[in-house]
C-alpha cells in the first residue's frame, strides 16, 4: 500500500466495459513520512469516494482486483480508502482535520 492524495479526475467516454461505472481519479504518491510528493501521478480507480485534495491509501498489481468494486475488472490500481490520520514517531505528518506537521502530545 502507498499513501497518496488526490489531484484531480479522469474522464474517459471510450472504456472496456468492465471499467463503466468506475470513477478514475489522479492520484500524486506521497512519502508517508513526510508528506511530501514522490514521484509521478498516477491513475487510480476510487473504490471509496474519495474527492480531490483527499490523502488515500492506494494499492497495485492484483490488490487492486481485490476489492468489491473491482473484482475481474483491468485494474493496476485503487484507492481502497481515505486517510484520516498518520503519525510517525509521536509527528503528525497529516490530519484530515487540517492539523498537518503539529506534534501530538
Amino acid at each position: 500500500m502507498q499513501m497518496a492524495r488526490v489531484a484531480g479526475t479522469v474522464v474517459s467516454t471510450q472504456k472496456d466495459p468492465k471499467l463503466v461505472g468506475l470513477k478514475l481519479q489522479l492520484v500524486q504518491p506521497l512519502d508517508i513520512l513526510t508528506g511530501e510528493d514522490a514521484g509521478r501521478p498516477l491513475v487510480a480507480v476510487d473504490t471509496v469516494g474519495a474527492g480531490i485534495g483527499d490523502v488515500v491509501m492506494i494499492v497495485g498489481g492484483s490488490s487492486a482486483r481485490q476489492t468489491d468494486r473491482t473484482a475481474s475488472s483491468p485494474v493496476d490500481l485503487a484507492i481502497v480508502s481515505i486517510i484520516d490520520l498518520v503519525e510517525v514517531e509521536g509527528t503528525t505528518v497529516y490530519d484530515r482535520r487540517g492539523f498537518a506537521g503539529e506534534g501530538s502530545q
